[in-house]
């Protein structure tokens, strides 16, 4: 029997008006393989599976409206839409996750895999699925079975990015969901590449020098003990197959593992609201790509109704709103993976490691790779008290060992389910308590109050930061459990009125529990307080928040050049310089005194700004690290887009850092000798990338949006760009590498206003499809360029408004 809230729609996709649907179908049917590999948008279709029929509507960018009159027929038509949109990147993502990429992208991969292989996603999946409910359990199982109906059918007519590499359609198990859950749990983790690129680094400069390119946060103390913990190490010699780890690491990043690269969220209560009613915003930044790792989604069923942000193959909203609370989440910074150096020997094919004083055997399990168009490899694997082995132990003596948090018991899938049913901000507050296993800043709200919560479990350290890897056969630095849960820093209806949360350090050096020491640069949490401080807040005021390219590190830099100790020092620095380099050097200090701090695509004096940060870095840092194609150099510009960078450390303080001075020159240079080295060279950059013409520069003409699929082709763009890595509207890029193509933008965003009659709008930066032959495939971007948001409604008198008329009936099959 329907539920009375469900009778308004039903009569309208009954049999009937399905049989219409499918015979208007038939009569337009396109026989070329894309369209084939197309779930049609409106007609008829039996799935075996189904209790009862539902409706899938979906609005002018592809986005679904499953209507259905129970909850397991909607998660069950979830699966099947995720599917139908989202395939291809279900399928690669659990293939990066399994370490199995190579059987679709060849041996490319292999070093992908080996990586994930030893990682081993699958043991902390296997904990968490074992530790849901069952009533979760059942869910992942339904919605598994839609996956499947979706494969069943389309088996033989897959996405050509698949049929073209001869994939072979697996069927989907309810485990495969956790799977990609351990995987987003993973990229949300922070520090492992900065670990191994610490590791890069003091190769190269010693360990003496390597904290002055690691520090935490302005103004903090270099971490100085950290790095003796890597003193009297012979990294060069004992340590081999570390490239190997880090360039995998880094091409699973690329490949869009569906980790939070960056992101914001704030919240205003009714006091800093126009309508006297709370308002949500979030936008989760990742890697610049088609297809994004989001999509949206909405559900009307029987005690569930939410629209939201979701990843294929999780039937989970990460964002989302269910007409009484909204939820948004930014990276929490959270550092619970720690590497640990162990000390390794061999006796036959047998691997030791040092613990305390004595020599254990490390555990052992045999892997077989299967790899398109080669023969297979069975290879071993290790693992010590701390963790898996990531490099080779065969072939070094000293091991890189991961150690990740154990998620045992953890509830965090029914949690985010819960949180999804919360119908009050205490009970949004309930469930994000229980989320341990992935580490956020999760922001909640109802129309009266809002609240954050740092989720996440984070190990207690007996010594040591876990900023840079440990020594191993020291107990010292182990693990000794982890922080309690009642440590986890949260706030509810602040006196100030709002909450901002953007990767900024969000505990106090010394705080009760080890969060994190890797935070990125405060800029972006800085604007939104500045923001927030300037009168009551709308819709209207958060598009324009998300879209925001002014930055404060502009003031900052200005503060350092007109300061007491560096103006008359710079002065005279550029006054040493030959004659032609000191109108140049003028001209750029004069403009970067002058700029207003706003990244538009079209200032002149951004461009010129952003060139001063990209030639200073390379002043200051590249005698000591490069060549530019060096590791080391890599490294450098890596870790400064992982936290708070050296680069941006140096410029603001650091006069007595080592590093200010060329030791490949005879004279000892210093900070005002480099700023203006770093002035002229700026000026140099943007007469031979832009011409001769200083007011025709653009910072758009250097900064591009450009948008790959999986393989690499470009599916659009360039397309000027305005912001950096410290403006809301983020178009992060990579500091030193030579261009600035943005590389990390706001994937997502959703804004949710309670003072509204509909209150949530959201828009994704690519399409709703992974499917090239869909018409949603890349029909998100102009709307993301120019501001578009679309509704989400939650009353049903305004679904036809949004999503129309036309929907596909899925009825129940034989």
């Amino acid at each position: 029997m329907a539920s009375p809230a469900l009778t308004h729609f039903l009569p309208r996709f009954g049999v009937a008006a399905a049989v219409v649907g499918f015979l208007s179908l038939t009569g337009c049917q396109i026989n070329n393989h894309a369209s084939q590999s197309l779930v049609p948008a409106f007609g008829v279709q039996p799935l075996k599976g189904l209790a009862q029929n539902v409706s899938v509507r979906r609005n002018s960018q592809g986005m679904p409206l499953i209507e259905s009159s129970s909850f397991h027929d909607a998660l069950f038509t979830l699966g099947y839409v995720h599917a139908s949109d989202r395939f291809s990147q279900m399928v690669r993502l659990r293939l990066l996750a399994q370490g199995r990429l190579a059987e679709l992208n060849g041996a490319d991969a292999l070093q992908t895999d080996r990586l994930m292989r030893s990682i081993n996603l699958k043991k902390n999946a296997s904990e968490l699925y074992k530790s849901a409910s069952p009533r979760l359990k059942r869910f992942f199982e339904v919605y598994a079975r839609g996956v499947n109906a979706y494969v069943f059918r389309y088996r033989d007519k897959l996405p050509a990015d698949l049929a073209q590499a001869g994939y072979k359609a697996e069927y989907w198990k309810p485990e495969d969901s956790a799977l990609i859950f351990s995987l987003l749990s993973f990229g949300m983790s922070t520090n492992l590449q900065e670990e191994l690129n610490t590791l890069v680094l003091a190769q190269k400069v010693g360990t003496d020098k390597l904290p002055w390119l690691v520090p935490t946060y302005p103004g903090e103390a270099l971490p100085s003990a950290e790095a003796d913990k890597l003193k009297g190490l012979n990294l060069s010699g004992q340590l081999q197959g570390l490239d190997s780890v880090t360039q995998a690491l880094e091409q699973v990043t690329r490949l869009s593992m569906p980790g939070v690269t960056a992101s914001s969220d704030w919240a205003f209560g009714p006091q800093r609201s126009r309508t006297g009613k709370s308002l949500l915003a979030t936008d989760i930044h990742q890697p610049i790509g088609i297809p994004s790792a989001w999509s949206y989604v909405q559900i009307r069923a029987p005690k569930y109704q939410a629209a939201g942000a979701s990843i294929a193959g999780l039937p989970t909203l990460f964002a989302g709103f269910n007409g009484k609370v909204a939820w948004g989440m930014s990276m929490a910074m959270g550092d619970n993976q720690d590497v640990f150096l162990e000390k390794l020997k061999r006796q036959g094919n047998s691997v030791y490691y040092l613990a305390n004083g004595k020599w254990v055997p490390a555990s052992v399990r045999n892997e077989t790779f299967f790899i398109k168009g080669q023969r297979p490899i069975r290879e071993a694997l290790y693992e010590t008290r701390h963790g898996p082995l990531l490099n080779n132990p065969l072939n070094s003596t000293l091991g890189l060992a991961l150690q990740v948090p154990d998620f045992k018991g953890d509830k965090t899938l029914d949690a985010f389910f819960d949180l999804s049913r919360a119908q009050n901000s205490e009970a949004a507050s309930d469930a994000s308590r229980e989320i341990r296993a992935v580490a956020l800043n999760l922001l909640y709200a109802d129309a009266q109050h809002i609240g954050w919560q740092l989720t996440g479990l984070y190990p207690n350290r007996r010594e040591g930061l876990g900023l840079f890897p440990s020594p191993g056969w020291d107990s010292r630095y182990d693990w000794d459990g982890y922080a309690d849960a009642m440590l986890h820093p949260y706030d509810q209806d602040p006196a100030q009125g709002w909450l901002g949360m953007a990767n900024q350090r969000t505990a106090a050096y010394g705080y009760g529990m080890q969060l994190s020491n890797s935070w990125l640069s405060p800029e972006r949490s800085e604007r939104i307080a500045q923001l927030a401080a300037s009168g009551r807040q709308d819709a209207r005021s958060l598009i324009a928040m998300q879209y925001d390219q002014t930055t404060l590190f502009a003031p900052k830099l200005k503060a350092m050049l007109t300061a007491p100790g560096m103006a008359q020092p710079l002065k005279q620095a550029i006054a040493g310089l030959p004659a032609g380099e000191q109108v140049k050097a003028r001209e750029a200090l004069a403009r970067l005194l002058a700029f207003d701090g706003k990244l538009s695509a079209t200032s002149a004096d951004a461009a010129l700004y952003e060139l001063f940060l990209q030639q200073s870095a390379e002043q200051t840092f590249l005698s000591a690290l490069g060549p530019q194609n060096s590791a080391s150099w890599k490294a450098f510009i890596s870790n400064g887009n992982l936290s708070y960078s050296a680069q941006a450390d140096h410029l603001l303080s650091r006069e007595d850092s080592p590093f200010w001075d060329d030791a490949k020159t005879a004279q000892k240079e210093d900070k005002p000798t480099v700023l203006a080295r770093s002035l002229v060279a700026a000026v140099n950059a943007a007469e031979q990338s832009m011409g001769p013409d200083h007011k025709a520069w653009q910072w758009g003409k250097l900064h591009h949006y450009v948008w790959r699929n999986a393989e690499g082709q470009t599916v659009r763009g360039p397309i000027a760009a305005g912001g950096d890595h410290t403006t809301l509207n983020m178009a992060a890029y990579n500091m030193g590498a030579g261009d600035f193509e943005a590389t990390v933008i706001p994937a997502m965003r959703m804004i949710i206003d309670f003072g509204q009659i509909e209150p949530m709008m959201a828009q994704n930066s690519t399409g709703q499809s992974s499917n090239p032959a869909s018409p949603h495939y890349a029909d998100g971007i102009d709307p993301w360029l120019k501001g578009q948001y679309l509704s989400f409604p939650m009353q049903p008198q305004n679904f036809d408004k949004v999503y129309g008329k036309t929907r596909l009936t899925l009825t129940p099959g034989k």
